[in-house]
């Protein structure tokens, strides 16, 4: 009787504990879908591998938060590291006859480190939460006899090395090393200008040798890596054709030899997926964006003068994790008066804001996803006429940005846009002296996709209907500019997350004032933080 009730109990925490977990996770339909999707775009007999993001180690034995690579995540649902997706362009069957077209290949359940470390997955329960017919786990990757010389194409990302090699025969270190192995991948296979070298030492004919192999030399001006490759310094040394031929034929034969694999057409795919949002995407990434206005919203009524950088930076995520989201999209902004002119400024240190403008440029991401939105507001509550001046000016600027977004404009439109009235309202204001006049007061572009990245993958072509792009425009007048000393210091950056759309730009972060008149009226009312007073600590 005791074993049963303990058994019953069991199952009844357990089911309390699952019903207490977020329910609007993106659906295990929608990352077979987004498979199918990439499947399709794939040539003919190719293979695509993708591998999860390194744990990355903060200090001694102290890891930060596991976050996992966003194609990765985009195409699995899968939060876990050390694992690897294998998609097929078609069906392939294993040895027992079994029929499948994409293997994902997960940590193996270990009791002892998912006590420290938290509940793994496994195979199972992959198949049946994120809707898998063929999953395996990672020490079956290492053993794997899948041939890839018999596909056409070896489609990966190129391995930006920043993992360590762990304690398990099954981290991601060894997993890549095997994998390299398996396709016979060094760095230099895949060097652009390498490539691009031995393509035109393939296709030139003999008898044009000399000329070629004299132009290749001029390259290795603007490219001196290219005096590392033995090859390619012996085709541009060489004394006579016989000894150019000889590298020809080695480059055709080391073609022959090494599987045909390509780390550049897999980005190209994915831009173009994760460009166009679905209605899942939407609703999460508008979720996003509406908790950072919120985070805006309510440091609005609580800012005054006493406050630091860091408490203001500190609120904006109080609110993030009121509502449930799990990290910031990316280090939080927060910027008074100098520091503002210092674009990714995150030091946040400010012990007083006194009466500085305030510049906070922060992002909630909600299930993947990640919002970006600033505003700038006066600590005081009230804007100087110089603030109000710069605020104005790039207000209006980013109102022809975000009208510019629509669909079937060019990309950059908007920024030309903001540009364009950044530098009328500069001239008026007398601190710069002609409208074509160069100056580094709007030092970057002003758009930028947003999603499962805060600088979102994409192609920069025309808008589409269901991307999702900031319009950002910035004044920064840092101490010593050439202008009136009355300027200096001052930093406005107004950003906002647009949908485009086929009836034109909606402003998803509309919800945080934007107008100084409207900031001002908000910064006037009382907020639940002006009760919340901790003791002095020396």
């Amino acid at each position: 009787m005791k074993i049963y009730c303990f058994t019953l109990l069991f199952i009844l925490s357990t089911f309390v504990k699952a019903q207490n977990l977020p329910k609007d996770y993106l659906s295990k339909e929608f990352h077979k879908e987004r498979r199918e999707a990439l499947r399709a775009k794939m040539p003919a007999n190719t293979v695509a591998v993708f591998f999860s993001n390194p744990v990355r180690n903060r200090a001694n034995d102290v890891d930060y938060v596991y976050h996992q690579d966003p194609d990765f995540y985009y195409l699995t649902g899968l939060k876990e590291p050390n694992s690897v997706l294998v998609i097929f362009s078609e069906k392939q069957t294993n040895a027992k006859g079994l029929s499948y077209n994409d293997i994902l290949y997960v940590q193996e359940k270990d009791p002892r480190a998912e006590m420290w470390n938290g509940s793994r997955l496994g195979e199972e329960k992959a198949k049946t939460e994120l809707g898998f017919d063929y999953v395996l786990n990672t020490g079956a990757f290492i053993t794997s006899d899948v041939n890839y010389n018999s596909f056409n194409t070896i489609l990966f990302h190129n391995f930006k090395d920043d993992y360590r090699d762990g304690r398990s025969s099954t981290d991601l270190y060894n997993l890549i090393s095997t994998f390299k192995k398996k396709v016979g991948f060094s760095k230099s296979d895949v060097s652009p200008i390498e490539e691009q070298v031995y393509k035109v030492i393939k296709a030139t004919p003999i008898e044009n040798s000399a000329n070629v192999a004299q132009n290749i030399g001029s390259y290795t001006v603007t490219y001196p890596e290219l005096n590392n490759n033995d090859q390619i310094k012996k085709y541009i040394n060489a004394k006579d054709d016989s000894e150019r031929s000889d590298v020809k034929t080695y480059i055709l034969n080391l073609e022959a030899e090494q599987p045909k694999y390509n780390t550049k057409m897999l980005g190209g795919f994915m831009a173009e997926l994760r460009e166009i949002k679905t209605a899942e995407e939407l609703k999460l990434l508008t979720k996003a964006v509406k908790i950072s206005a919120q985070g805006q919203i309510e440091i609005m009524k609580a800012m005054h003068p006493g406050m630091s950088e860091t408490e203001i930076q500190g609120v904006h995520e109080f609110v993030y994790k009121k509502y449930g989201v799990e990290y910031e999209g990316y280090p939080s902004i927060v910027g008074a008066g100098a520091n503002g002119c210092v674009l990714h400024y995150t030091e946040n240190n400010k012990t007083k804001v006194d009466n500085d403008l305030v510049l906070m440029d922060l992002g909630a991401e909600y299930h993947g996803y990640t919002a970006d939105v600033t505003r700038t507001i006066p600590a005081n509550g009230t804007f100087t006429k110089e603030q109000r001046a710069i605020y104005d000016i790039v207000y209006k600027a980013q109102e022809a940005g975000i009208a510019a977004c629509k669909v079937g404009a060019a990309f950059w439109e908007s920024n030309a846009a903001c540009q364009a009235e950044i530098n009328k309202g500069l001239l008026e204001l007398g601190i710069i002296k002609s409208l074509n006049e160069k100056h580094n007061y709007l030092p970057h572009g002003v758009s930028h996709y947003i999603g499962l990245d805060v600088h979102d993958t994409g192609t920069y072509g025309p808008l589409k209907a269901n991307s999702v792009i900031t319009v950002e425009p910035g004044i920064y007048i840092p101490e010593g500019s050439p202008c009136d000393e009355k300027w200096w210091t001052i930093a406005v950056r107004i950003e906002d997350d647009i949908l485009i759309t086929k009836n034109g730009p909606v402003n998803l972060s509309a919800d945080a004032p934007r107008k100084a008149d409207e900031i001002e009226a908000l910064m006037k009312k009382s907020s639940p933080l002006d009760k919340f007073v901790l003791p002095k600590i020396d």
